[in-house]
């Protein structure tokens, strides 16, 4: 037999898999993100023991991202390796998992997880499957502690049309922010598993000033929700810039939450409801206008919540793993205590912000901002009130060894009718390392 074609394939092949390689491995890219945090809530009030959660811990986040193969159709793979250590959580100040897991024996020394990603793109489109950290209106995955909320899935993202990005997906698992493990999905109060989270939506450019959004999302045997928003940048001239932000969601019922035997079961939402079994029913707006002029930008708006049920979104909290607690929802109320999501609450903001390089400080912002929710709805007696406001500054060195570390203080006070009064502070310290 000769075995000459047969090495000619051989080499041809190789050299071909070379060749589709080569954008594979050319547009690699690799960072260690390193973000050391110390995080304190002191509850002043309730019964509940211990009353202050006062934790440190330092984090690692190693990001690896591959280009594609050449082709029509091209090929990649990402790569997420997530590492906490624990630094200081002595006893009767680790409260659950808000940050470090619990071992059994109060705080863990150390905690990690990875995940993978497989990519694939065709023209302007973009499939990806395996660990996802979406941050879409109808959900965003949460970082407001030491290592990111993930979610496994896949999701796929097309910007073949001018103007127009369509977005899809399907996610079954979720790994919260201070643990390893994975779990199903549910929203806050569900003790029961949906592993079925599908969503598809649209954001289309109408122009260069405004933005219009519509998206779908259905959490099986929980909800359905609508979201549609308009963004709109006026440009003022000397008198700077206004944008203008309105969001609306409409949420209803889905399959087991719909029944009453399946609300039973488990499959419901917590706080107040109309009828007081846990069936989802609720539509929330809001609108922002945001001015800006040189180093000021200030910011006003307003959130109603409807009266039958309180907002959901995604909410692994009442699952039994515990470390799955801490969510984030799309709107601007979502703070560093309290969201004032509740039912009939009804929210007005306003928050402020400075950019000190106006004054010869560059890299350097502070804000302070205020809200305050009436008309929380209650089973029995008055409707009831909250309040928040919270001062952040941030600052990132410019020059010298230290250039591009990142520290951050984060401070927020609430007191509130309807939850424990507390006090909470954040100091942050990050930098992101380039490997390759």
């Amino acid at each position: 037999m000769n075995k000459q074609p047969l090495a000619l394939i051989a080499i041809g092949s190789a050299l071909f898999s070379s060749l589709s390689m080569a954008d594979f491995i050319k547009d690699s890219k690799a960072t260690l993100g390193m973000r050391n945090f110390y995080f304190n809530n002191d509850n002043r009030d309730g019964a509940a023991s211990p009353s202050r959660t006062e934790e440190w811990a330092q984090g690692f986040m190693l990001n690896y991202q591959s280009g594609y193969t050449e082709g029509t159709v091209g090929f990649g793979v990402d790569a997420l390796g997530l590492l906490g250590v624990r630094l200081d959580s002595g006893d009767g100040r680790h409260v659950g998992s808000s940050m470090i897991p619990s071992d059994g024996n109060g705080a863990a020394e150390q905690w990690a997880r990875f995940g993978a990603t497989a990519k694939m793109r065709f023209a302007q489109t973009e499939m990806r499957y395996g660990t996802l950290t979406p941050k879409l209106p109808i959900l965003q995955a949460n970082d407001g502690r030491l290592l990111p909320q993930t979610f496994e899935g896949g999701q796929i993202v097309s910007n073949d049309f001018e103007h127009l990005t369509l977005t899809g997906g399907h996610l079954e698992h979720a790994t919260g922010r201070g643990s390893s493990d994975s779990t199903g999905l549910a929203v806050a109060g569900g003790t029961r598993e949906s592993n079925a989270f599908n969503f598809a939506g649209a954001d289309y450019k109408v122009s260069d000033a405004l933005l219009a959004q519509y998206y779908y999302a259905n959490l099986e045997d929980y909800y359905q929700q609508h979201f549609a928003g308009l963004v709109h940048n006026l440009k003022l001239g000397d008198f700077g810039a206004l944008k203008t932000d309105l969001r609306y969601f409409k949420t209803t019922a889905d399959g087991a939450n719909d029944s009453a035997a399946g609300r039973a079961s488990g499959y419901r939402t917590s706080g107040y409801t109309q009828n007081g079994d846990g069936k989802i029913d609720n539509n929330t707006w809001s609108l922002a206008f945001t001015w800006s002029i040189g180093a000021h930008a200030l910011m006003a708006g307003y959130q109603q919540v409807s009266s039958d049920s309180g907002f959901v979104q995604l909410n692994q909290g009442g699952l039994p793993d515990k470390g799955a607690a801490g969510a984030s929802v799309y709107l601007l109320t979502d703070r560093y205590i309290q969201n004032f999501t509740r039912a009939g609450e009804r929210t007005g903001f306003g928050q402020y912000t400075y950019d000190f390089a106006a004054l010869g400080l560059p890299g350097l912002k502070a804000s302070a901002m205020y809200l305050s929710g009436r008309g929380i709805r209650t089973t029995a007696g008055p409707e009831q009130e909250e309040w928040e406001r919270d001062l952040s500054v941030d600052y990132v060195i410019q020059s010298g060894p230290l250039k591009n570390v990142a520290l951050g203080w984060r401070n927020g006070v609430s007191r509130s009718e309807a939850s424990r009064d507390a006090d909470q502070n954040r100091l942050v310290v990050s930098y992101s390392l380039p490997l390759f």
